[in-house]
């Protein structure tokens, strides 16, 4: 179709598209997407469903079962979504492995990335065609409440996986419903919530473990040690937790858990009241960290609060650095770390967990490519 730039898919890409809720078909080096049409098939949704996946030139044309119309392809026609390619000329986005994307030059040949169809980081704001997106890939309605979606929605962990990782936006630039009842304002926390809450008691907490140190010194040592411990722990939080992903149960409890915790925040990444964790969830994730604190020095209970204190610091800043990441103009030492973040949603997402720096990224090989500079 002129004018229009599709993704590639591989074989085995499309042959996991072979449910009443995914059905894809191919002829020659075209992918179409005939979900819509299973319900019209005049021999029935059974008939197409037995070459999901499957190339169907032959039977279309198989004067033995039913040798099809011009309309038959013109169908076809309208529902082209990708083009074939073979597994070694894919391009390198294998969700189930970390490799190199294609790099990114937004102003000269810009690449369409096939999962997610986006080329640069300003897709990521481009309103979502609620209606159409919900046609086009049966996942979840953004005009509904989302969790219940994904609760009762069968989806399998691949289909899931595919789908959450493809960032939407929602019209606006508004929340979309995730309960959808009187939870919904626990679920939105404004990003001046967290240095509100949390600086002033980390302050207190300061002070209290100031009392066990004869000089300022060794308490800006202790604290700044936190800081440090809490850039690895935001590293290990974000890749072994947040995108736990291939190692969840697949089923309907370990989807939804994904997708409260991080996944509703890679469907709609651009969503400012859920880009900063909620007090209560904060609440459950400090309280291990503090026991844990003071059983490694038990024998300090004041150097246990001064390190606990200072990764309590680094927690609110990367809060806010995550925030100003995706919503504001930073300033050009910081506008580098911003695509770098960015790319981590619309280009590989089991790259580049690190928030407020690449480093634990280069220590554990998971640094996203380098996005090819604007000319």
């Amino acid at each position: 179709m002129p004018g229009r730039t599709l993704p590639t898919l591989t074989q085995s890409e499309v042959e996991s598209h072979n449910s009443t809720k995914s059905c894809y078909v191919t002829i020659g080096s075209k992918v179409y997407d005939v979900t819509d049409f299973l319900d019209a098939h005049p021999g029935g949704a059974e008939l197409i469903l037995e070459y999901a996946g499957k190339n169907v030139a032959g039977i279309l044309k198989d004067e033995d079962s039913h040798a099809h119309s011009e309309a038959a392809y013109e169908v076809l026609d309208d529902a082209h979504v990708a083009f074939l390619v073979s597994e070694k000329h894919a391009p390198k986005t294998q969700v189930h492995k970390n490799t190199v994307e294609p790099q990114i030059n937004e102003k000269v040949t810009p690449t369409i990335h096939p999962r997610t169809g986006m080329s640069c980081e300003e897709d990521l704001s481009k309103d979502t065609d609620l209606a159409q997106d919900y046609k086009t890939h049966k996942f979840l309605d953004l005009n509904k409440p989302l969790l219940m979606q994904v609760w009762f929605g069968g989806f399998t962990k691949e289909f899931y996986l595919d789908q959450v990782h493809r960032p939407r936006h929602y019209k606006g630039g508004a929340s979309a419903p995730l309960f959808g009842n009187f939870l919904e304002p626990l679920s939105m926390t404004p990003w001046w919530v967290v240095p509100l809450l949390w600086l002033p008691a980390d302050a207190y907490g300061t002070y209290l473990a100031s009392q066990g140190f004869q000089s300022y010194g060794a308490l800006a040592a202790a604290w700044l040690l936190g800081v440090f411990i809490w850039t690895l722990v935001e590293y290990i939080l974000h890749r072994c937790l947040f995108h736990l992903d291939y190692y969840l149960p697949d089923n309907r409890v370990g989807l939804t858990m994904h997708f409260l915790l991080h996944g509703i925040h890679h469907y709609l990444p651009m969503d400012k009241y859920r880009l900063v964790m909620p007090p209560t969830l904060f609440l459950v994730l400090a309280t291990p960290f503090w026991k844990l604190a003071h059983t490694l020095f038990f024998f300090n209970w004041h150097l246990a609060t001064a390190i606990y204190c200072g990764g309590i610091f680094g927690y609110v800043m990367y809060d806010m650095t995550h925030y100003f990441l995706h919503h504001q103009n930073l300033p050009l030492w910081y506008k580098g770390l911003k695509k770098y973040h960015l790319a981590h949603h619309f280009l590989d997402y089991e790259l580049g967990f690190g928030v407020t720096s690449a480093f634990w990224d280069r220590i554990f090989k998971t640094e996203l490519p380098t996005v090819a500079k604007t000319k």
